[in-house]
This record gives structure tokens, C-alpha cells and sequence, in this order.
């Protein structure tokens, strides 16, 4: 069972954490993290893209110019693909990008993401993550403190002077156990976690 420093806002270390090894300690299994980002980041996609190949470009109709005995090239259509403002030869069409992966792999992809944040030193466990009033620079300043840049914090709890603080910040996402990703758990350099917030993750996923 894997033991780590808990330290509280000021960057100061306030005691230790046992976790649990069914989560942060299993096996990195590399090819289930690649399906999960990949599945991950296709969803995102709206798969919107559209352009018209020849048959739909209005116009074009006829011929124009004859056959033969103009001096030009043969044309049959203004509308062909080498012509300005002609159709698009294999033309991207609506689809759906969306892919799945069964609940099984997608909590073994998640305990090895979490795994390897741990292997790696990038989980750092805070006490609490409080402030009384929405001010980037309070938020700043705890991720000076615990020598951190860029991170995805993980919350035990909605907390809406938290969540404000840390919006304004580049290369910080704040998120709530029930929103954990593998995505974003590789993603960012340090993943930062309340102490609530990973008991809850052992709750549910071990």
C-alpha cells in the first residue's frame, strides 16, 4: 500500500496517506490508456464537416462549350473539381466519430492512470482546498507554495470560490471526483487532490 505526504495550502507537510493498492498501485496497462484518450477525445468531436462534391454545387448543367473545335480542353461541367467554385472530389460528409469501451476497461483505464500519477511522483495530496472569497492570486499562490505549474486539481466538493480562483489560470482544471478522467489525469504535469477527494475515488473505484 502506497503511503504519500498530505501538506495543507501553505505547502507545508501535515502528515501521510495510505492508498489503497486496488487503485494506485495496479499494473499500467499502456494500451487501455490509449483507447480511453482516444475514445475521449473523439467524443469531444461534433463530426460536423461538410462540403459539396460536383452533384451538389448549384449549376453546371451544361456543357460550356462544345465538344470539339474551340481551342480549349474538353469540359463537360463548371461545376467539375478542377474549375473555381466547382465541387470537392471525396468531400467530407457529416458522421459520428463517437467510439465506446465497456465499463470494465474503462475503470482499468482510469485505477492505471491514477497508478501511474503515483509511480511517476505527479499526485499531490492537499488537506483541504479552501478559500473565502473568488481571488486568482490566493489560488496562485497555494500552487507557488506546493511548486506546482500546471495541474489538474481534483476537488472533493463543488466549491464555487475555488472553482472561480483557479478558472483564470492557464494550464489548471479543476474538477470533481464524479468528472475524473483519464484524459486529464495524463495530460497535466501534477495532478493535485483533496484528501476527501481521493477517499472518495478508493470508495468507488477499489
Amino acid at each position: 500500500m502506497a503511503n504519500v505526504s498530505v501538506f495543507d495550502m501553505q505547502g507545508k507537510e501535515v502528515g501521510t496517506m495510505d492508498l489503497n493498492d486496488a487503485v494506485f498501485g495496479v499494473e499500467v496497462n499502456e494500451h487501455l490508456l490509449h483507447l480511453a484518450v482516444v475514445a475521449q477525445l473523439a467524443n469531444k468531436r461534433q463530426g460536423t464537416q461538410k462540403a459539396l462534391t460536383r452533384s451538389e454545387v448549384s449549376g453546371g448543367g451544361r456543357k460550356p462549350w462544345r465538344q470539339k473545335g474551340t481551342g480549349h480542353a474538353r469540359q463537360g461541367s463548371i461545376r467539375a473539381p478542377q474549375w473555381k467554385g466547382g465541387g470537392v472530389v471525396f468531400a467530407p460528409v457529416p458522421r459520428d466519430y463517437t467510439t465506446t469501451m465497456n465499463k470494465k476497461e474503462k475503470r482499468a483505464a482510469l485505477k492505471s492512470a491514477l497508478s501511474n500519477a503515483v509511480a511517476e511522483n505527479k499526485l499531490i495530496v492537499v488537506d483541504e482546498i479552501k478559500f473565502d472569497e473568488v481571488k486568482t492570486k490566493n489560488f496562485q499562490n497555494m500552487m507557488d507554495a506546493l511548486k506546482v505549474k500546471k495541474a489538474f486539481v481534483l476537488l472533493d466538493s463543488n466549491d464555487k470560490n475555488t472553482v472561480l480562483s483557479a478558472r483564470n489560470i492557464a494550464d489548471v482544471k479543476t474538477a470533481q471526483v464524479n468528472e475524473l478522467n483519464v484524459y486529464d489525469v495524463l495530460k497535466y504535469q501534477t495532478v493535485v487532490a483533496t484528501k476527501a477527494a481521493l477517499e472518495k475515488v478508493q470508495e468507488v473505484y477499489a
